[in-house]
């Protein structure tokens, strides 16, 4: 177990790689079938105008200069070395195959580009978009990101997400069969999530043997579907330490090997209309190890149990 008592991303790149490894994000130009109307519109309920990828590149934009872009960025601390082209916003699945694998590729063309992660839905893997994923899985390093949220089927209605709870185990397990690694989604702080339904989410997550895990704090966001419904319908809005006690229960059903990707979320200052604290991201990180280490915990502590 690492000093942290949590197996962060950074950990798991330096035992593989023995490096360190920054991502950069990208816009694929993809749009989501929960917004052009083939699943339904509007998207999910939490989602921004940018598809949830409010920090990536500007779609107007090759990859090639997306990716020089967000390099130039972050040249400064990390001026050389590999890097994960990030397809982060909309739905980077959905798409004919021959474009995709256009994009992909066209990262993957780059010099400073090692692997891919690609965000996606559980509903948008059709068998020629995974056997697209499994060749370039078998030639580069790839992680596909499913956004799960929760396991509640009527708050996954609330929500807006658009696919019911079997979609996501099936999808789950037919990228395990492939040995591609899978990173999933939760958000603690729906409206009417059952008071630890999040964390029954994460026992199955870790059942299901996702490789990774992304825990986001819901965020409530200027000109967003959840903006209007807060208004008309206020619900619980989590404390900061109400949160971090909650975060720390959730590591401790996850087995220690699990990469954690995410332990709170981002959100644009003039954006965010609450949770307020959550600006203060480097105090809720810090407030996360406190507790474990108040607690004498650690991640997978009851994994089994």
């Amino acid at each position: 177990m690492n000093q942290n008592k949590i197996y962060t991303l950074n950990d798991y790149f330096k035992d593989t790689f023995q490096e360190k490894i920054y991502k950069v994000s990208l816009d694929g130009g993809f749009t989501c079938p929960n917004r052009d109307g083939k699943v339904a519109k509007g998207g999910c309920l939490f989602c921004s105008e940018a598809g949830s990828g409010d920090f990536a590149g500007n779609r107007m934009k090759s990859i090639e200069e997306q990716i020089e872009d967000q390099l130039e960025l972050i040249s400064k601390k990390f001026p050389e070395g590999k890097v994960i082209a990030y397809f982060q916003n909309f739905t980077n699945t959905y798409g004919e195959v021959e474009y995709l694998r256009k994009v992909f590729y066209e990262a993957l063309n780059h010099p400073r580009v090692m692997g891919l992660a690609i965000g996606t839905r559980p509903d948008c893997l059709p068998e020629d978009v995974l056997n697209l994923l499994s060749e370039i899985n078998e030639k580069y390093f790839l992680w596909v990101e499913l956004g799960l949220q929760t396991i509640d089927e009527g708050v996954a209605k609330i929500i807006n997400r658009g696919y019911n709870l079997g979609v996501y185990v099936s999808s789950a397990q037919r990228l395990k069969e492939r040995n591609i690694k899978f990173v999933t989604h939760l958000i603690i702080g729906l409206p009417e999530e059952r008071e630890r339904g999040t964390l029954e989410a994460a026992k199955l997550v870790n059942s299901l043997g996702s490789w990774g895990i992304k825990i986001h704090l819901l965020h409530i966001l200027k000109n967003t579907a959840l903006a209007k419904y807060y208004e008309k319908n206020p619900f619980k809005v989590f404390s900061m330490e109400e949160y971090i006690d909650y975060v720390v229960d959730i590591l401790e059903v996850l087995n220690s090997e699990m990469v954690i990707h995410r332990l709170t979320g981002d959100g644009k200052k003039e954006d965010l209309i609450e949770p307020l604290w959550s600006l203060n991201k480097r105090a809720v990180l810090n407030g996360i190890h406190k507790r474990i280490k108040e607690r004498q915990t650690f991640q997978g502590r009851k994994a089994n149990g």
